[in-house]
Parts: C-alpha cells; sequence; structure tokens
C-alpha cells in the first residue's frame, strides 16, 4: 500500500462520513401538526361525541373525557405506530400530564352537559428524532470502521516497510560499532529503504575489507620482526660459540677481555632478540607458510644450515618430492639444533626414512631427555621441560616448529632415547 492511495481512499472515506451527516440531519425537520386537520378533528370530535366512528381519523389523537378518562385514541398518521406496539409501547399519550411530557398538542372541547373534554394530539417528532438518530448512528459507524481498517492496514504496512527495516538498520549499525563487519545485511533492495540499505551494506564491505587489510599488514609487521628476532638468535649463537672458543685459546689477558666482552654482548643481544620475539608472537594470529614441491635434498641443505657447530655428520636423505616451505622448513630445523645445543649439548645423530606418506627426518641427541609427563606439553606455545630452569628461552621453539610442520600438512612428535632425546619431523611427500 503506498502513501497516495491510502490518502485518497481516507479522504474519500471522510467526505462520504460528511455527506451522509448532512443528508440525514437535512431530513431531520421538526414539522408541526396540520391546523386545518386540527380543527376538523375537534369539530368532527365534538359534533359526533360518543359515536366514535364519525370522528376524523387524519391524526393521531387520544380523546379524554371530563374526568380525564381515555374514551377513544386514533393512531392514523401516527409515525412507527405499528413498531411501538410491536414492543408494547403506545405512541399515544393516555393522559394530560404524559401528554405534556411528550409535548403533545392539548386542546379543550365542549361536550354535552357543559362539561369540558380534552384532545391530546400526538406529536410525532420524537420517533423522527430517533429513527433519523439510529440511522447517523449506524451510518458513522460503518465509515469509522472502514477508516479504522484504513488505518491499521496503513500502520502495519508503515511497521513493516519502514519500522522494521528501521529496526534492522539500528541493530546493524550497533554490530558495525561493536566491530562485527561478517554479517550482512539481508534486507530487501525493492524497500523504500533499498538504496540506502544496499550503500550501508557495501560500506560494511568495504569497512571489512579495510579492517583485513590493517590487520594482515600489522600482522606481516609483527612476523617480520619475530622471523627476524627468532633467526638473529642463530648467527649470534655462532658468535657466541666462537668468542668462547677464541677466549680459551689465546693467552694474551688483552684479547681475553675482547672475548669476553663480545660474549657479554651477544648475550645482552640475545636477551633483547628474545624479548622482542615473545612481545611479537602473542600478537600473531598466523604466520604464513607457502608450501610447495621439491627435491628432498634440500632437506640435507637446510639440516646443514641448521648446524653451525657441525655436531651432526654427513647424512643421505632418501630421493623424494617433498611438500615444503623452505623457509619455514629451515627455522624449524634451527630451533630442534638450537634446543639440543642449549639443553642437552651432546653428539647429534640425524637418520632420514620414509613411509608412504612422509619423509621421516630423526634429530637425536645424548641427553638427560625430559620428563615423560612434560613431553606432550613440549609443543605448546611458553611451555618448557623442567630440565630447562637454568636455561635462557622462551618455549616457542618446538611449539613454532610443530605450527609450521603441519602447516606444510607435516607434524611433529617428541619422545625420550636411552639416552637422549629424540625429535621426529614428518615432511609431507608428493607425487614424483
Amino acid at each position: 500500500m503506498k502513501k497516495k492511495p491510502f490518502l485518497i481512499f481516507l479522504i474519500i472515506t471522510f467526505i462520504a462520513e460528511a455527506i451522509l451527516c448532512i443528508a440525514l440531519t437535512g431530513k431531520m425537520e421538526l414539522t408541526g401538526l396540520d391546523t386545518v386537520a386540527v380543527n376538523e378533528c375537534v369539530k368532527s370530535v365534538e359534533e359526533n361525541y360518543g359515536n366514535e366512528g364519525e370522528y376524523a381519523n387524519t391524526l393521531a389523537y387520544t380523546v379524554l373525557d371530563a374526568n380525564g378518562d381515555v374514551v377513544y385514541q386514533n393512531s392514523a398518521g401516527a409515525s412507527n405506530v405499528e413498531s411501538s406496539n410491536s414492543k408494547g409501547q403506545s405512541p399515544l399519550s393516555d393522559s394530560v400530564n404524559e401528554a405534556i411530557h411528550n409535548a403533545d398538542l392539548i386542546l379543550d372541547f365542549q361536550i354535552p352537559d357543559n362539561k369540558i373534554g380534552h384532545i391530546l394530539f400526538h406529536n410525532d417528532n420524537v420517533e423522527k428524532m430517533a429513527a433519523y438518530k439510529n440511522k447517523l448512528i449506524i451510518a458513522v459507524a460503518i465509515i469509522s470502521f472502514i477508516q479504522l481498517v484504513l488505518i491499521l492496514s496503513y500502520f502495519i504496512y508503515l511497521h513493516a516497510t519502514i519500522i522494521d527495516p528501521f529496526n534492522k538498520l539500528s541493530d546493524f549499525a550497533k554490530r558495525i560499532a561493536e566491530g562485527n563487519l561478517d554479517l550482512p545485511l539481508s534486507l530487501d533492495r525493492g524497500h523504500i529503504f533499498g538504496s540506502f540499505t544496499e550503500s550501508f551494506d557495501i560500506m560494511r564491505s568495504e569497512l571489512k575489507k579495510a579492517r583485513d587489510a590493517e590487520k594482515k599488514a600489522n600482522d606481516d609487521k609483527k612476523e617480520m620482526i619475530a622471523k627476524l628476532s627468532h633467526d638473529i638468535k642463530t648467527p649470534i649463537a655462532s658468535i657466541k660459540s666462537t668468542s668462547e672458543i677464541g677466549y680459551e685459546l689465546t693467552k694474551e689477558d688483552r684479547t681475553k677481555e675482547f672475548f669476553n666482552l663480545i660474549n657479554i654482548k651477544s648475550d645482552q643481544i640475545t636477551t633483547l632478540t628474545d624479548n622482542l620475539f615473545e612481545s611479537t608472537i602473542d600478537d600473531i594470529t598466523e604466520i604464513e607458510v607457502n608450501p610447495s614441491t621439491q627435491e628432498s635434498d634440500v632437506v640435507k641443505k637446510l639440516i646443514k644450515n641448521a648446524d653451525y657447530l657441525n655436531r651432526v655428520e654427513d647424512i643421505e636423505i632418501p630421493s623424494c618430492n617433498v611438500y615444503i616451505d623452505k623457509l619455514r622448513l629451515q627455522q624449524a630445523f634451527d630451533n630442534v639444533f638450537m634446543n639440543s645445543y642449549k639443553y642437552a649439548n651432546t653428539e647429534m645423530t640425524v637418520t632420514a626414512t620414509t613411509d608412504s606418506e612422509y619423509l621421516i627426518i630423526d634429530v637425536a641427541d645424548t641427553g638427560e631427555g625430559v620428563n615423560p609427563q612434560e613431553l606432550p606439553l613440549l609443543k605448546e606455545k611458553y611451555k618448557r621441560g623442567s630440565n630447562s630452569a637454568q636455561k635462557d628461552g622462551a618455549g616457542l621453539g618446538l611449539y613454532l616448529t610443530n605450527y609450521f610442520l603441519e602447516k606444510m600438512n607435516g607434524k611433529l612428535e617428541l619422545e625420550n632415547a636411552t639416552p637422549g632425546f629424540i625429535v621426529r619431523l614428518y615432511i609431507r611427500k608428493t607425487q614424483n
């Protein structure tokens, strides 16, 4: 229902109501009695008193004798006489007092023996007024009902097309203010708010894109910082290890001081990079891993790069294709070797085998291992074994290694040996 047709229909009903009221009230004329007919009735009663069959019957009237008793009633010409009689009500007055109450015309006439009787002429204006009043009430009630139906219909229409959509827009705006940009605004584009709704939803979509882009940019920055801070530790460890060897080999005190200073500064850099790495890794929701198919010879190079102390002898890697991200797998091996250098500090062995799905790399040392109850926790963020209490670290190396492998459709397993500790990396194979 549109606004213009509704207003037209409503105006028509008001006009119809006004016309009916004017028409009905125009007919509500209070007419007086015909004077000629009244005189004829009075003369007829005087001349034929006692012979009622000769009385004039042009008007409705009641004849009272000198004692006020009814001697004759003529209902001719009275309006609504039948309906009144059917309800047990007489339209004619029975006494002078009743006639006065009903505004009837009261006239005296001469009867034999010089007595005076009374003729009560019925006033039907009351019946006319009641009939017109009933018609007017019915007409107004019908038209008012039609108007009410129109108004209610239009209210329902307004509620469905304006109020409900506006409430949905308000709820949608509230969700936008709360930062929920994922749920689209599902409203009929054809309603009154159609173009506004579409624009509002486009705004939501653009805000979501902007927020996602901003989040990705921030995550990329944090990931870069985390990667650099973590990768810096590997060359720093090499520098520290070399300076420690130099410290032990040199005989000159001045040179020992220089090597000791290098050790102290290396520890400071390691502490700073650990703090930087921990502060960024908390905010990173997802580190990007982009695996692709590579030849397994790459894995051997990555292991050699991670083993900067050269504790692993030459290894053989079965020939196959693997699904890896070289950068992330290098980080994974760096973490494994760094942990072994730090916590076990023993000779290491690396073995490589394959099954139908994986290239399996076992990195083993001969240290003390870890508490068996702590093994499942070592792949969680910030979890470290009880044997690491005196060692620096954030508890993120194996967590990140497991994360990287899972992103490359691989997996990580940890177990104790007798003696030692084994880190088993499952690297996904691909078809040749």
